[in-house]
């Protein structure tokens, strides 16, 4: 098996059930509200999504975009310690489904990074900006999402290597010195049969873990179906000229 203990803090499961309040109830009771439904989120210190949107002190809620973006968000993050859940009771076809859910909900949160700050474009809505905190929230849940996915499908008796590539690669545009998509990138290209790929990834993955065993062990692996190739095709060529 080639898996990574996943690493997450623990997340207490809120569910959010019930409509949207009218504007007269939101305005009447816009901080209780808050307080009530939205819990704070592990990647930003303890601080409630209502926090994170930038409602310091005085001024109500936000309006229903910046609601349902924050919903949004605070589903992804709620279905993503699901899937850590499920993950460590190695129900992983069950922890696939809840990562699955978890990206579902910010695929209507589509995070475009600038230097003028980052902005949330809803699906059916007009533009709303996220606040830096929101950003490296929607962030850090895809990237544990992603990376989550991957271990989850290198459990598998088939493992569908494409896919695992693919996530790695999506963490990797994230993040580009994560340890763990390196690692899988490298062993995905290597059951691909693309070695100069593999290479790459795991090298770059020993950069980061010089004493990695498992690294290291693909890293030779990689080098000798390289040099049995390489072999191969000098062969073909003394044929083809006799």
């Amino acid at each position: 098996m080639h898996s990574t203990l996943l690493q997450y803090s623990p997340t207490k499961h809120t569910e959010h059930n019930g409509p949207l309040q009218l504007r007269s109830l939101r305005d009447m009771e816009a901080k209780q509200h808050q307080i009530k439904s939205l819990k704070s989120y592990p990647e930003t210190g303890g601080r409630s999504l209502a926090a994170a949107a930038g409602g310091g002190g005085g001024g109500g809620g936000g309006g229903p975009a910046e609601m349902e973006m924050e919903l949004k968000i605070q589903k992804a993050i709620d279905f993503k310690a699901e899937g850590h859940r499920c993950y460590k009771e190695k129900k992983f076809r069950e922890a696939i489904g809840k990562y699955h859910r978890a990206l579902l909900q910010l695929k209507g949160v589509h995070v475009v990074d600038g230097t003028t700050g980052s902005e949330v474009n809803l699906l059916s809505q007009a533009a709303v900006k996220l606040t830096e905190e929101q950003r490296r929230a929607v962030e850090s849940t895809e990237i544990e999402c992603y990376d989550s996915l991957t271990a989850c499908l290198l459990q598998s008796d088939l493992v569908n290597y494409e896919r695992v590539k693919e996530y790695c690669l999506k963490v990797l545009s994230h993040q580009r010195d994560h340890f763990k998509a390196m690692y899988r990138a490298g062993i995905a290209f290597y059951h691909l049969g693309d070695y100069e790929c593999a290479l790459r990834y795991l090298r770059d993955a020993k950069n980061r873990e010089p004493t990695d065993t498992n690294v290291l062990r693909y890293i030779q692996l990689t080098e000798m179906k390289m040099s049995k190739s390489g072999q191969r095709e000098r062969e073909s060529g003394k044929e083809t000229q006799g």
